[in-house]
């Protein structure tokens, strides 16, 4: 079973929030919208250090 929660937070879920970070990050700046960006920038941190403070929880 841990496996699967594994899986999901080390490569599904942290890819799914980097891309939208991505596109709210560029959709911000493009529209010249601070928070936004600021919106994107904090859910790119998120998907990038979430995985390092998860997955010690499963092993």
């Amino acid at each position: 079973m841990a496996n699967g929660f594994i899986i999901i937070f080390s490569h599904i879920l942290p890819l799914i929030l980097g891309f939208f970070s991505i596109l709210l990050m560029i959709n911000g700046i493009m529209d010249e919208q601070k928070p936004v960006t600021v919106i994107g920038v904090i859910l790119f941190l998120v998907a990038s250090l979430s995985p390092f403070f998860v997955l010690p929880l499963f092993l």
